[in-house]
This record gives structure tokens, sequence and C-alpha cells, in this order.
């Protein structure tokens, strides 16, 4: 699941005239270890990359993390001129990342997304009071700085970006959280609309989640999975009861994700997004994110718009076409087999992270290039600016499921009638067609004809476009469904379907005629569709209105192309499997596993676009 995102993962290769290498680095740069106290006594392990050169003071560039600081030792540099990021080392800026409470080499206690708590008093403690101290103790020890501190960090470490900014440092002057994980029930990582990302959760904290009961720089060691087959493993492991015992009593988050099936006070405590109005109008943020990024694609746009609605700092968004923390490799050029077009990682690193920091911490340049939304535009291959998010220019169009499959503008003339599909548990739609291990990156925009042609799988498709169609911002699944039982979950896709004289440029042995690019997936956990703190079962038979919002989209379909929804209720072993019974789901055993025939009714069921004029 979450990547180990090592010291200075992520952006673009930038070239120079005088190349970075190892010679330069150790030339250049002096490394050295420290332990930081915080206000309770406790102290994290710190590393810092600093610049030789005195002719000038210099800015402190942070990165907190959960996922080390590796290499240790003082004489034990990371492998800096292999990475995009090296030209903060160019800029001479002081590199500093550092090992959270109760990870690797720091002293105290882990806490998964420790909660915010905006009246600490004495001693108390949060991520942003860590921050905090490490800041304060980094501008008054650390000689040649100049007293300017950024903050930024991917997945996890954006998370701990989000809260930097809460600390409201006076030396803190511009914070970027990168795929922030900032909403672990509705749409981050291990939840989604209240269903449960079985593939990743379990994949991540069979390993990440043991516990480390002192210092170490000896990471944990994984699941010993019995098979590379990743659908047969979890299909054969059955029901969350059976994954429980195979974590044994060490997991406490595993634990405290079994304790919490609904929208409880547990998890509106980790809602990062919650005080975001304490912020600092003085920081700049930078929100960064993957349009097709299957940890937290949610977590991005929804913490801009959290921080663009409660705040009145400088809050600027970017979403590239990447996968989580892409934007932080060195080839933005395609992503599976779908292509871009440029290197929009490289373009990035140069044209917007950068700058930002550059700006604000060493007063050098300008960010006027950089706008309130700079958006890649999918299928056309280019980046838009835009001066609010979502665009002033889009409108919400509805789009009805009618006879036959078709898909058009829904109009007064509606279609009656249903259409129905047995969802069978012991029999899940697969998320894709081929066998892994892991999870794909690549299955954001994978090629969905494998799922089309599954007698699960309804699917709705318009004619083919006479016009270009630009869809920029969220998507809302109305629909009108009954179930055979008391609970049930809905996945929507929208998909672009390419001609089938699609001539693809990039060599690949995928047929890409006739491809079905997944833009936008999502799953809603039926039982939570009126309230997440509060499930209701179905009435067997019964049409009853299932509505959600899909993450943000920013795609074009092309003329020639067509648009198609698909709907299913399993999407296996990316989502855990609903027993099709109203029920805690974390309990359910083997046999609570049922049938049940999905209807879903023409006459009421619309998928509403963000159509860009």
């Amino acid at each position: 699941m979450k990547k180990i995102l090592f010291l200075l993962c992520a952006i673009p290769f930038l070239a120079s005239a005088q190349e970075i290498d190892s010679s330069w680095v150790l030339n250049n740069y002096t490394k050295k270890e420290v332990m930081i106290p915080m206000r309770d006594g406790i102290k994290l392990f710190t590393t810092i990359y600093a610049p030789k050169d005195v002719s000038e003071k210099h800015p402190i560039i942070i990165t907190r993390t959960p996922y080390s600081c590796a290499p240790y030792g003082e004489d034990k540099f990371s492998a800096i001129w292999n990475n995009p990021r090296k030209y903060f080392f160019k800029e001479n800026y002081i590199y500093v990342i550092q090992d959270v409470r109760g990870r690797w080499m720091s002293e105290g206690v882990f806490e998964d997304v420790r909660p915010f708590n905006p009246n600490k008093k004495g001693n108390e403690i949060d991520e942003a009071s860590d921050a905090y101290d490490a800041i304060d103790w980094m501008v008054k020890n650390i000689p040649n700085n100049n007293g300017n501190v950024g903050v930024f960090g991917t997945s996890y470490p954006g998370f701990y970006a989000n809260m930097a900014a809460h600390s409201n440092h006076p030396a803190l002057k511009a914070v970027s959280p990168q795929a922030p994980v900032s909403e672990w029930f509705i749409g981050d990582d291990f939840h989604h609309n209240g269903a449960f990302m079985l593939l990743d959760a379990f994949n991540f904290y069979s390993g990440f989640g043991k516990p480390r009961p002192k210092p170490t720089s000896v990471g944990p060691s994984g699941f010993p999975f019995p098979t590379k087959d990743n659908y047969g493993f979890y299909l054969q492991t059955g029901a969350l009861t059976n994954f429980t015992k195979l974590t044994g009593d060490s997991l406490l988050f595993w634990k405290d994700l079994m304790a919490h099936p609904n929208y409880d006070a547990f998890w509106k405590a980790r809602n990062a997004r919650s005080n975001v109005n304490v912020i600092n109008p003085n920081i700049a943020t930078l929100i960064v994110g993957g349009l097709f990024d299957a940890e937290d694609c949610y977590g991005a746009w929804n913490l801009y718009k959290a921080i663009e609605t409660n705040t009145k700092n400088n809050n600027k968004l970017v979403m590239g076409p990447w996968h989580h923390g892409q934007w932080g490799r060195a080839d933005g050029t395609h992503l599976g087999f779908v292509e871009f077009g440029s290197n929009t990682s490289e373009w990035y690193g140069k044209n917007i992270e950068l700058p930002f920091f550059n700006y604000y911490l060493k007063n050098k340049g300008s960010i006027e290039s950089i706008k309130e939304a700079t958006i890649f535009i999918s299928g056309a291959n280019e980046w838009r600016n835009f001066a609010t998010w979502p665009a002033a220019n889009m409108t919400m169009e509805s789009y009805a499921l009618g006879k036959n499959g078709s898909l058009g503008k829904a109009s007064s003339k509606v279609s009656t009638g249903f259409d129905e599909y047995i969802s069978d548990p012991s029999k899940p739609v697969p998320y894709v067609p081929e066998i892994h291990s892991g999870r794909t990156q690549e299955y954001m925009l994978d090629d969905q004809r494998f799922a089309a042609r599954r007698p699960d799988v309804l699917v709705y498709q318009t004619e083919v476009l006479k016009e270009d169609l630009t869809l920029a911002g969220p998507i809302v699944a109305d629909l009108m469904a009954s179930t055979s039982g008391t609970d049930a979950d809905f996945i929507v896709k929208v998909i672009d379907v390419y001609p089938d004289n699609f001539e693809n440029k990039m060599p690949t042995n995928h047929v890409m005629n006739g491809y079905q690019m997944l833009v936008r997936g999502e799953v809603m956990r039926g039982k939570f569709r009126n309230s997440f703190e509060k499930p209701e079962a179905f009435v067997p038979g019964k049409p009853t209105q299932v509505k959600f919002t899909l993450p943000d989209i920013a795609h074009q379909f092309k003329k020639g192309h067509r648009m198609m929804i698909q709907i299913q209720s399993t999407w296996f072993p990316l989502v855990d499997r609903n027993p099709q019974q109203f029920m805690n789901i974390y309990e359910a055993k083997d046999s609570d596993f049922k049938k049940a025939t999905i209807k879903i009714y023409h006459d009421a069921s619309t998928i509403q676009l963000p159509v860009l004029k």
C-alpha cells in the first residue's frame, strides 16, 4: 500500500549545468544526526543535510515521516545524486528528515493519524506540537539558517505536513501536503464511503502495524503471503474475522479498524481537515495530488477545499495525471498504457514546486505563474489554469441510464424498467484481470473490457461523441436501486471508450483499439447511503435511492470516443466483500455471505457530470 517514501523520494530530475553526483554532494554537504527534544521530554531522531557554503544563510526544508530517515550513520549519505529532488541541494537548502514520534529511531509512542488537539495545555502533545518544537529547535540550533522553514511530504508524510501547518510556528512560511492522508473512513486509503479497502489495509498494516517497543534502524517484515495470486489468497481467507486471526494480537491499529465499523468519534477525531481554520494566513499552502492516485486522491482534492473554505492563506492546488507520488519520480510521461504527451513530473518540479519554495523561503523569483488551481486535463493532455476550483464555467449535467445499455443526457422523457444482475460474494468481480501479488498503481486507468463482459456488471454508453466533452469536477452517482438482501455495495465507474481505429504511439502489446480507460471509479457501502454514523438496512425488493459523490476528475473525452458507465457490487480484493446482509461486516463469518439480486431502475437513476464549458 503506502510506499515507503525514503529520503528525498519525489520530484523529477532537472538538468543543470553542473551535474550533481556523489562526489559533488560529499564536497558540498555535511550530514549530521541529532535527537531533538519535544516539550514532554521525548526526543526525535533527525537527519540534517547542510550545505558547506557559508556565503549566505540558507532556508530549511523538512519532511517528517513514519517511513525512516535511512540510511542511518553520519558517514552514510542517501543517494541524493540519483534522486529527482536533488535540485534542493543545488539551491543550497538545508534538507531535514525526521522520524516521527514512536517510529524507527525516535523515542516515544506512535499513534496513527494522531488527532490534533486545538486546546493543548502544558506538555500535552500532538503532531502539530512536535512539528513546532522541531522547527523551533532547528532555527535556533542549525548554523547559518535564514530563519525561513518549509515542510512538505507525500502520503503519510503529507498528513504530517498538514499538521505542521497547524503548528503556526512563526518561522514556518510554506507547507506542501502532497497526496495527504486526511480522512480514513470517507475517502483515503482504508475506507471509501465506509467500504473497507481490504487489499491495501491488510497488505500495509500486516507489516507497518507491527509494534516497535524501542528505537531501531531495522524495519518490520511484511506478511508471508503463501501465493502471489492476491485474488485467490483474499478469497480463500474469507471473512474479515479470518484476517484478524492472521494478524494476531499485536497490530493495534488493525484492531482499531475492526472496532470502529461506523463513522464514530474515533474517526471524526482523525479527520485532518476539521481544524484547518487554525492555520495562520501567513503560511502559504500548496496541495498536490494525482488524478489517478489509488491511495489519497480524496485527500488532495478535499484538503484543498477545506483550507480554501476555512482560511485566508495563500492556498494553491496542483493535480497531475499521476499515480501515488508519481510527480516525485523522473518519468511522468505515462501511466500504464495511457500516455500524457510530455514529462508532466519534470514540468511540475521545474514550474511549480521549486518556484513555490524558492519564493517563500529564499525571497527568490516569482509565483505569478502558479495559479489558484493548476490541473492537468487527461485525454486532452494539457495543463490548464483555473481561478477557482471547481471552475466557474463548470456546470453539472445529468446523464440518464437507459434501456439496452444506453447513456445520454437526461430529459423529461424517461426510460422505464430496470436492469438487474446477481451479485455473488463467492465469485466477486476482480479489480484487474491479471494475477498480481500486490495492488497495482495502474488499475486507476486500466482497461475495463474484462469487467464489461461479466454478467454481474451493468454497462451503459453514449453514442460516438461528435465533439470533445471535458469533465472537470466531482461526479455524483444518483441511483435508484433495490436488492433482495438487506445491504449491498455499489461501484460506479466512469470510462473513456477509445475508437476501434485508435493508434497508440507508445510501444505496447496491449490492444488499444476499443480500450476502456477507467477515468474514475468509486464504491459506496449501501447501508451508509443516508448516514455514515447510523447505517440503515435495505428493505428487500424496495427501490431505494443510493446517492454519493465520486472524487473530482479532469478528463476530456475526445470526439470519436464514447463515455461509458459501469455499475457492479463487488470490486475484489480491492474492496472487502459485503455479506449483502445488514450486519457488522467486521464480525461476519464465512457463512454470512449470500447472493443477492440487484436492480438498477432507469427512470430514476442518473449520473451527474461536471461539464466544462
